[in-house]
């Protein structure tokens, strides 16, 4: 007799427990509960879950640091682990930890046994998979003597053994809302028409479609996710509807975005589709409790030309021309010609986000660093700060970060350059012992994205572990505004860091008019005030009396002040008679190579 599957739920509020077990006990499982990530961690021995339901916020380990450590454990690093949370930003963090999937609270009762019924079927298809094909060798060996009956029942079990392969390929491949093909398999597609096989046989260019939904977030967030799943399998049923299954390959991209490949019929084909989903669209109505929502989309296509080298600077240039449109207000665009592309990648950020994944593979960023000098004449330490720079290839100069920095945020790859700066400064101290030696501290800015990854603030003790530097030298500047508007997260980077003796700087300081009180709860250590109000505050009453007012803070925190973009002696008098501490700029030191 087969065993009911076991759940396992870890939540350490035992109301949200019951709620839970009373909605899981409509299911045919066996119920196991947990009031904290370490109970959790206890009971995989002995209960062999199949499946578990993981909060994300609890006392003692939370449940991302929990799920980590399950998908460490070699004999339960395949089981499907479910967050519960009620912030949309764990859901990111979530998946980044291990999770497959996630329930938003409040919880839906359809929507827990919608997903986690979803999982144990792919869960118990793995398993029966392995044990089927482990049976099927051992029988092989068993039954050689009678081959008849043999290949008889091999027979059945290799077509069951078929279908289960079938089944799970088809979950890899799909989208789980949607039934459209996911990301992984539209990757696998693109990349076929790039490697130029079906251009051998085919007069037609295949076409990239995008379609970007902008009134999900607006129904996601106001109705629920079960509202928006809802949504987007409507408006798949509706492309699909729309769309040749001989000719276009479908599938959800990502978020609110849907993609197609068109591999016949060239432009006219994509202009006749465009035409009937704009009329679709305009026709179609979503109602959920009794409103009814009217729809609108961005769509964009472009060709895919063998010149491109990636499914992800595919999408890259779709997204950008889909990013442009919706700024200039235009919701049907399809680009005809690869040159005009390939010129409005040349005028646009595109460009810079293709120049910055080329500067990381050929390693043509620079590390270099500016001196920051004491305003107070007795004091003898030595400070710098890591700026970073990229090399023209064309021309060899360097390229300053105010020209790829935005770019970089755009396209979600500036966390790239964060790690590949902070891995190469240690590096480089690590190998020059005596500069080493000579510095009291080293400054290093961090973005806002690298802020929000989890491991972010562990890769970088990893890397002073790696080098074996001392972190009571580092200092990490973090901006003011980022600091508030991600408070959570950068509490807990700034506690890691501080757990290992690194500093933290609130850089920009001035331009995000902080709440006074938000900055007495985070454990920063000094203020860097932006340069802005630094340049031309011997000359600007008002800029200089927002130094003056910041100063003034700071020595009500008691935390030192470096001003920023010091140029001339009369701004260095300037700063001493306010009583700031520390001054960086050309006037001091011009950036060098570390």
């Amino acid at each position: 007799m087969k065993h009911p599957p076991t759940v396992l739920i870890v939540d350490d509020v035992p109301e949200n427990l019951r709620v839970l077990k009373d909605v899981m006990d409509a299911l045919d499982c066996q119920i196991v509960v947990a009031n904290s990530g370490e109970r959790a961690l206890e009971l995989l021995e002995r209960t062999q879950p199949c499946l578990i339901l993981l909060d994300v916020m609890m006392g003692g380990i939370d449940g991302f640091e929990t799920c980590r450590r399950i998908r460490v454990h070699p004999l339960h690093k395949d089981v499907p682990v479910i967050f519960v949370t009620a912030l949309a930003d764990d859901i990111s963090r979530g998946f980044e930890a291990g999770g497959n999937d996630y329930i938003s609270k409040p919880i839906r009762i359809e929507e827990v046994r919608s997903r986690v019924l979803h999982q144990l079927e792919k869960f118990q298809l793995v398993n029966e998979l392995k044990e089927l094909t482990s049976s099927l060798e051992e029988k092989v060996r068993e039954r050689t003597a009678d081959l008849n009956l043999v290949n008889r029942n091999l027979r059945k079990e290799v077509n069951e053994r078929r279908y289960m392969q079938d089944r799970l390929k088809y979950l890899a491949q799909h989208d789980f809302v949607t039934q459209l093909y996911n990301r992984d398999a539209l990757d696998e597609r693109v990349s076929y028409f790039i490697s130029g096989i079906q251009a051998k046989t085919s007069q037609y260019t295949p076409y990239f479609i995008l379609i970007d939904i902008n009134e999900f977030r607006l129904i996601n967030d106001s109705c629920g996710c079960i509202a928006g799943d809802e949504l987007l399998h409507q408006l798949a049923s509706l492309i699909s509807e729309l769309t040749d299954p001989q000719r276009d390959f479908c599938a959800r991209l990502s978020g609110d975005k849907f993609a197609i490949v068109m591999s016949k019929g060239g432009s006219q084909a994509v202009e006749s589709f465009f035409r009937l989903l704009q009329q679709g669209i305009k026709d179609f109505s979503f109602a959920w409790d009794e409103r009814h929502f009217r729809m609108s989309a961005t769509q964009v296509a472009i060709p895919i030309t063998l010149d491109m080298v990636s499914f992800e600077q595919v999408v890259m240039l779709a997204d950008e021309v889909c990013y442009s449109s919706k700024k200039s207000g235009v919701r049907s665009r399809i680009v005809k010609n690869a040159q005009d592309l390939a010129y409005e990648e040349h005028r646009g950020n595109l460009n810079w986000g293709l120049r910055i994944i080329d500067g990381l593979e050929k390693d043509l960023f620079e590390v270099h660093f500016q001196q920051v000098c004491s305003l107070i004449q007795d004091e003898p330490k030595k400070k710098i700060e890591i700026l970073v720079r990229l090399k023209d290839e064309e021309n060899g100069g360097l390229i300053y970060p105010n020209d790829f920095i935005r770019a970089a945020e755009r396209f979600g790859i500036v966390s790239k350059i964060d790690r590949w700066v902070i891995s190469h400064t240690m590096r480089q101290l690590y190998e020059q012992p005596s500069l080493w030696e000579s510095i009291d501290q080293v400054a290093l800015n961090v973005s806002a994205l690298s802020v929000r990854q989890v491991d972010f603030a562990e890769f970088i003790v990893q890397e002073l572990k790696r080098y074996q530097l001392d972190g009571h030298k580092f200092c990490f500047e973090i901006t003011e505004t980022e600091a508030l508007n991600n408070f959570a997260d950068a509490r807990r980077f700034m506690s890691v860091l501080h757990e290992h003796g690194c500093s933290i700087a609130l850089d920009d300081f001035g331009t995000g008019f902080s709440s006074f009180a938000y900055l007495m709860d985070l454990p920063f250590d000094l203020i860097k005030i932006d340069g802005m109000f630094i340049k031309d505050m011997h000359i600007n009453k008002i800029h200089h009396g927002m130094v003056d007012s910041i100063v003034k803070l700071a020595k009500m925190l008691n935390k030192p002040v470096v001003a920023e973009f010091v140029e001339n002696q009369k701004i260095v008098d300037a700063l001493q008679l306010l009583g700031v501490e520390w001054g960086q700029g050309y006037f001091f030191h011009k950036p060098e190579k570390l």
